[in-house]
């Protein structure tokens, strides 16, 4: 689960860019969860009083200290990460090869082929 200031925008991008469906059945106002191949991926947003004081850098510098980094299947990486960078988000170009990317909150992620 990712805690997120802007719930509406960040469901979208992982909706419409990683292709995750959301499960209609347990949306609530501050919550959407996606389905997944043996798993469960889920947004909450922030309380509000909270996420005021939150500033989101436009494009949103990446959070790469977190303890966790998430890596999403997608059916094609490459028009994945094309689509990511085309809403102007940063990819992280990694020395070994690799490529990341961020999501509108800066939370540092991977995509890889669906097999």
């Amino acid at each position: 689960m990712l805690f997120v200031k802007d719930l509406d925008r960040m469901m979208a991008f992982y909706r419409d860019v990683l292709g995750l469906q959301p499960i209609e059945e347990t949306r609530c106002e501050n919550w959407v969860e996606f389905k997944g191949d043996g798993v469960r991926f889920s947004l909450h947003a922030i309380p509000s009083a909270t996420a005021t004081a939150i500033r989101i850098d436009s494009p949103p510098r990446p959070r790469e200290q977190a303890s966790a980094k998430l890596t999403f299947t997608v059916q094609n990486v490459d028009r994945t990460l094309r689509k990511i960078e085309e809403m102007g988000l940063p990819l992280l170009r990694r020395p070994w090869g690799g490529t990341e990317a961020i999501d509108p909150e800066g939370n540092v992620f991977a995509v890889s082929a669906a097999r």
